[in-house]
């Protein structure tokens, strides 16, 4: 055989080999989240790549968007599987037909998972509370099924449409369905376990509280984005999420109040970030007249992000008090803590409860209370640099991502102990 006949053989059993799927083993899951593509979702990424560290096999099933429109990719060892979703929309009709397209994709995509890859666990992230049912013919074949609650999908639903009605006591349903099927729950904060107890009926024993901070390794200042400031002395910054509920309408109605009835005008504001409201809050600071006071960068990332972010003087942390938002654990409390970067917001209960003295309180739960807090951090350096401090060592010392993912991985192990050896089924393909 000649020289090129050997190479073209061994090219050919290289690219062979690298299809093969790979080796069956128990230590295997799959993580289904519906409400953010991968790796754009920072919590359920350092999930991930904490189980790949420590030596399990991991698959990520997850929708697809403009900036991720990849339907299959291998990041960090990190198989993620993609899928279309509807355009979202408003009322009972458009979220039928949008979880409805997503349960199927996530159920085909499990199949393919469990075909390609294998999994011994599946891992729901919600919202929504609907994932169990893509789940539940994989738990009757012996799969661990862990409920990661990021949300509470019920108190949300108040938020948005203001009532309790028919499709407020289905989520309450959907939910506790989530918690019965669970083997074991993974909480956002120690609030949503308390409600995994009351509201779930699962045992303590069985929930982990697993906080989304970040990794500091990934967030960090670098030089500040110039010219953001724009011959002004601060920068009031936004970074996250632009939904109905995130409040920024509330940010741009604080940026109206500094100016034209407190009469500050010696900053700019920044809102980093993107989402399905962002259009309509651009549109509010030009009927508000605030429009050369505020700048939207849309969606960023990497060093860029970084840069914006490091230009903050203070962060703001602008979701209204409501149901659901007194009991979330926001992740702009983390980032800004990690950063240094002392923070505004209105005293939600577990936004109280992380910050503590690190934050500085709306006086009242409306724009001119966040305004007046705002204010105080731009006009008192003290308070600034004392903000800034107590954040940055909530960071240093509590806010601390390895301790966060060791209580994560030890979960996984838990519930792959509960498995006996006789009901572990193989996880992938067989070799023939």
């Amino acid at each position: 055989m000649s020289k090129r006949a050997v190479l073209d053989q061994t090219r050919k059993f290289r690219n062979r080999k690298s299809l093969m799927p790979p080796p069956r083993q128990s230590r295997s899951c799959v993580i289904v989240v519906e409400n953010l593509p991968v790796p754009f979702d920072r919590r359920v990424w350092q999930e991930a790549q904490a189980l790949a560290r420590a030596g399990w096999l991991v698959s990520v099933i997850c929708p697809a968007n403009a900036a991720y429109p990849k339907r299959f990719e291998v990041i960090d060892d990190i198989a993620i599987y993609r899928h279309p979703l509807p355009l979202e929309g408003r009322g009972a009709l458009a979220y039928f037909r949008e979880y409805s397209a997503a349960l199927l994709h996530e159920f085909r995509l499990l199949i393919k998972v469990h075909r390609e890859r294998g999994f011994s666990i599946i891992q729901a992230c919600n919202p929504p509370d609907l994932i169990f049912l893509a789940a539940a013919p994989f738990k009757l074949m012996g799969k661990k099924f862990i409920f990661d609650q990021h949300d509470v999908g019920p108190e949300l639903f108040v938020v948005k449409y203001g009532h309790k009605g028919f499709l407020y006591r289905a989520l309450m349903f959907f939910e506790r369905m989530s918690y019965a099927m669970a083997d074991f729950v993974i909480t956002a904060n120690a609030t949503f376990k308390d409600l995994a107890v009351s509201r779930g009926g699962k045992a303590p024993s069985l929930i982990e509280v697993v906080y989304g901070v970040p990794d500091r390794k990934r967030i960090h200042r670098v030089e500040p984005e110039p010219g953001l400031h724009g011959g002004r002395k601060f920068v009031l910054g936004y970074l996250g999420i632009i939904n109905e509920q995130d409040g920024v309408d509330h940010f741009v109605r604080a940026v109206a109040d500094l100016v034209k009835v407190k009469g500050f005008r010696d900053f700019s504001a920044v809102v980093v970030g993107s989402g399905p409201a962002l259009e309509s809050v651009r549109e509010l600071a030009s009927l508000l007249g605030v429009e050369d006071f505020i700048r939207f960068t849309g969606y960023l990332s990497g060093e860029r992000l970084l840069a914006h972010i490091s230009a903050f003087d203070v962060g703001v942390i602008p979701d209204p008090f409501n149901e659901a938002n007194d009991v979330m654990s926001m992740n702009k409390v983390f980032e800004y803590c990690a950063l240094g970067i002392p923070t505004a917001c209105y005293p939600l209960r577990e936004t109280k409860r992380l910050l503590g003295e690190a934050g500085v309180y709306a006086p009242t739960l409306d724009p001119a209370g966040l305004a007046a807090a705002c204010l105080s951090l731009m006009q008192d350096d003290g308070l600034r640099q004392r903000s800034a401090a107590a954040g940055a060592k909530l960071s240093a010392e509590t806010f601390v991502w390895e301790n966060e993912a060791r209580k994560y991985v030890e979960t996984y192990e838990r519930a792959l102990a509960t498995l006996s050896a006789g009901a572990v089924e193989p996880a992938g393909p067989s070799a023939g």
